[in-house]
Parts: structure tokens; C-alpha cells; sequence
């Protein structure tokens, strides 16, 4: 039995694994209280062996989930960073350590899944984009804003775009509120097709484009390629880790 972790900007996921059966999986917020729903949430269930995390978040986070886990299960977390070369993936950065984990292991996810070669698009806080081979060659990526963050920075920059109501996403808006939430998701999904396509052209072969990330359900119909969903491909990611990686107590 495993316990894996993804911290992200803007929650904490997290499953138990028992060899490739996953038994128990939440999540929840970091504006939450983290403490009392992961003590609630992790109430009777059983002792992992290993306790395997990712991060994108700061160290306070990390020591704060670093020592609910000893309290929780008497367990440290073997943190995963990015490396230059695993589980079949080979880092397109000079400096692999400054790509950010759960980039990786998303690929490392799609590759183990039979998914290469692909684009693989996460929609969050932040936007990234990072194209993978048939042979685990990471081409390079994009970052920029996910579409909530965008109309964060757009209100917070202006004087008189004030939206009266809630906006919805629409090809072509008539009113404010709908044209900041529209221009915002439409940008972000213009970028990904512009990627992709350029991946593909650059390839000279179609790549599948997959999505995650907590507005990957969202931006899907928003696309004109076709694509799919990639639930939770840090966690399965972190899997895969695991399974190459024996836990540094057992070596």
C-alpha cells in the first residue's frame, strides 16, 4: 500500500495505491483546513508502506504535510524532483530540476499509458503545455496563465472593467461580464491549439492532445482538435515512479 501525494497551487490531491488498484482517493483545498479534513479524510484507513510525493508549492506546505503525514501514519514522504532522464522520459531542459515535477510526471503517466506521442495540456492556476515523443523525448513546453488566474490579473488591472454579474463563456460576448470570462477560456484554448498544431507540424505526425487539471473538463469543448481527459496524472505518475523506484529504506 502506497500514500501518494500531489500538492498543487491550489490543492492537495491524494490516493491510496495497493499494487495497481487505487483504494481511496480526496482531495482538498489549501484555503481549507487542511489539517482537520486530511485527519478526517485518512480516519481508519489502512498503513501505507511508502508515502511518495510531489510538489509545486512552497516549503511551509511541504513541512505542513510532511509532519500530518508522521503524525498521521509515523511515515516521512520521499519527495519526488524533477530528474534529467526516468521511467522512459528525458527531459528537454538544461536544468531538468527547474521543470516543474508535476510536468513530469504527467508525462510520465501518458508515456506509461500508451498515450506518447502527445501534447499534454494542464489547465490550472497556471496553463502548461509540453510536447512528448513516441520514445519519451520532452520536446519543450509553454507557460502562462489558466483562464481564472487571466481574469484575475485583467480585473485587478483595470479601472473600469467591473463585470455586474457572474460571465459565461460564449464564442462572441454582448455584455462585459461575458466578455472577460469568454476572452479569458478562449485565449487559453487558442493557445493550445496553436501549440499543438505546431507540435504536430514541427512532428510530422499527429500527436494526441490530453488534458488536466482542475479546468480540464471546462476547456475541452472549447476546442476545435480533438482531445481527451487525463484525470489525476500526477498521482498515476507518482505510481509509476514508485513502481521503478524501490523505497530508499529497502536498498
Amino acid at each position: 500500500m502506497k500514500l501518494l501525494l500531489d500538492l498543487g497551487n491550489t490543492r492537495l490531491k491524494w490516493a491510496m495505491v495497493s499494487a495497481d488498484a487505487w483504494i481511496e482517493r480526496g482531495a482538498v483545498a489549501w484555503d481549507e483546513d487542511v489539517a482537520a479534513a486530511l485527519a478526517q479524510a485518512w480516519k481508519g484507513v489502512a498503513q501505507p508502506l511508502r508515502v511518495l510525493g510531489a510538489s509545486v508549492v512552497d516549503a511551509s506546505r511541504e513541512n505542513q504535510i510532511e509532519q500530518l503525514v508522521s503524525q498521521g501514519f509515523a511515515h516521512r514522504i520521499e519527495w519526488v524532483r524533477t530528474p534529467a532522464e526516468a521511467c522512459g522520459v528525458r527531459i528537454a531542459y538544461a536544468e531538468p530540476q527547474r521543470l516543474g515535477v508535476d510536468r513530469f510526471l504527467a508525462m510520465v503517466a501518458a508515456r506509461h499509458e500508451g498515450r506518447a506521442p502527445c501534447v499534454l495540456a494542464g489547465i490550472g492556476t497556471a496553463l502548461t503545455l509540453d510536447a512528448l515523443t513516441a520514445d519519451g523525448r520532452h520536446l519543450g513546453g509553454l507557460i502562462a496563465p489558466g483562464p481564472l488566474l487571466m481574469q484575475q490579473s485583467l480585473l485587478g488591472a483595470t479601472a473600469r472593467v467591473r463585470p455586474e454579474h457572474p460571465g459565461a463563456i460564449h464564442a462572441i460576448a454582448d455584455n462585459t461580464a461575458d466578455a472577460v470570462v469568454s476572452g479569458c477560456w478562449q485565449a487559453v484554448a487558442a493557445l493550445i491549439e496553436r501549440f499543438a498544431l505546431h507540435v504536430a507540424k514541427s512532428s510530422d505526425g499527429a500527436q494526441r492532445l490530453l488534458l488536466d487539471g482542475g479546468d480540464a473538463a471546462t476547456l475541452l469543448p472549447l476546442l476545435d482538435l480533438p482531445a481527451e481527459l487525463a484525470a489525476d496524472s500526477v498521482l498515476c505518475g507518482l505510481h509509476v515512479w514508485a513502481s521503478s523506484h524501490p523505497s530508499p529504506s529497502s536498498t
